[in-house]
């Protein structure tokens, strides 16, 4: 994923442990969109991020698709 085109500069990461699992959410400090998964804790914080981040991309494109297919 190329994230200069992707994602905008200010993404903020958050990762919490909870058991077994971390549940990673992805904010859009400019639109205040966020978007969350959840993975083994023994997957690597790297892979976590990318998946979260990978998802926040997805969240921003259906909502730009969705306000540009609502204007006239």
């Amino acid at each position: 994923m190329d994230r200069s085109t992707a994602l905008p500069d200010d993404v903020i990461v958050e990762f919490t442990k909870q058991g077994n699992v971390v549940r990673v959410t992805a904010f859009d400090a400019a639109t205040l969109v966020e978007a969350c998964i959840v993975g083994p804790a023994s997957a690597g914080e790297a892979a976590l991020e990318r998946a979260a981040l990978r998802k926040l991309a997805y969240v921003l494109r259906r909502r730009n698709a969705r306000a540009s297919a609502s204007s006239p």
